[in-house]
């Protein structure tokens, strides 16, 4: 099994890039003004006070016993409580994730469809106008802010026409789909006009490159038409430079989040992300990073994993490292 060693090795650099992102992230919060018992007190706080709120967010211990103490929990699964609301922070996050990855899958999947359809059309009748048009739009949509973008969509349909929600999601979140989809509507398209347009522009450069290729050009005189000769020939050359940009724009769709939740007043990991640092709540911040990490490492995981899958060459440079 030649991919097996391969694996094993991704799953060992998955981990260590993980561990090292603890580290980042805990050290770049220490690097803050202030201590993070702060969060606890008021004003005119007493030494007394001070005291107790450091022994209970454990501020009071040497850095380096702080972080073995945190990553200890992390072992357990344990992302700790929050210093605020004293409840445990896995909880919260989970729940917040009930939100945030309904909105960054339908997000990605609706991204994905257009830019395929865009990229491929534009690549396909490059030579007629609105191949043109489609490729100058893709351009256009990488330079608009996504929180525009957002901005347009709530006073065209949400304020001038009415038909969709402006923001918020139902108190009993997810107990009614329907009214829970209709509140990510338009986060959803706002989030895949922008992604989209990016993703154009490599699905259109892969299709290129097929059309270009001598194989290609022997399946069309062999007989195939175009679009048979794109399905048998093109779709798996051409999809391997696109899965790795697929597992980017899928992890900074999430990260993405954070602006689109904000426009939206949705109540997802992006919301309790901005709240943890408005409250200087370091337990909120660092569960959800860490959380937000594991996610964009597994997926840059899925993708490398798919890759190899996809093109047998890479598969046999696999198997030429051992």
């Amino acid at each position: 099994m030649p991919m097996l060693p391969y694996l094993l090795r991704r799953l060992a650099f998955l981990v260590v890039s993980l561990v090292v992102a603890m580290i980042v992230i805990f050290v770049l919060l220490r690097l803050l003004p202030g201590d993070p018992a702060n969060a606890l007190l008021s004003v005119d706080a007493t030494p007394e006070q001070i005291a107790a709120a450091q022994a209970q967010v454990g501020s009071d211990q040497p850095l380096a016993q702080q972080f073995f103490t945190w990553a200890g929990q992390m072992l357990r699964f344990d992302l700790g409580d929050s210093y605020i609301s004293t409840l445990p922070v896995a909880p919260e996050i989970a729940s917040r994730l009930l939100i945030t990855l309904p909105l960054t899958l339908l997000a990605f999947t609706l991204a994905l469809v257009i830019s395929v359809v865009v990229g491929i059309t534009a690549a396909v009748k490059s030579d007629r106008w609105y191949g043109s048009v489609l490729s100058g739009f893709s351009q256009l949509g990488i330079a608009v802010p996504v929180f525009w973008v957002g901005i347009i969509l709530v006073w065209t349909f949400a304020l001038g026409l009415g038909i969709l929600p402006s923001g918020g999601f139902p108190r009993d979140d997810w107990e009614d789909p329907a009214e829970a989809l209709r509140a990510l509507i338009l986060p959803v398209i706002t989030i895949a006009l922008v992604m989209s347009a990016s993703l154009a522009r490599y699905v259109r450069a892969a299709t290129l490159d097929v059309l270009g290729s001598d194989y290609l050009r022997t399946a069309r005189a062999g007989g195939s038409g175009l679009g048979e000769a794109l399905l048998r020939h093109g779709l798996r050359n051409g999809a391997v430079p696109v899965v790795a940009i697929l597992g980017i724009e899928l992890s900074t769709t999430l990260l993405g989040a954070v602006v689109v939740e904000s426009v939206f007043s949705l109540p997802g990991l992006g919301s309790m992300l901005l709240t943890g640092i408005e409250q200087h709540d370091f337990a909120n911040i660092q569960g959800v990073l860490v959380v937000s990490t594991l996610f964009v490492l597994l997926v840059g995981f899925v993708a490398d994993i798919g890759q190899r899958l996809i093109d047998p060459r890479l598969r046999g440079s696999v198997a030429g490292n051992r």
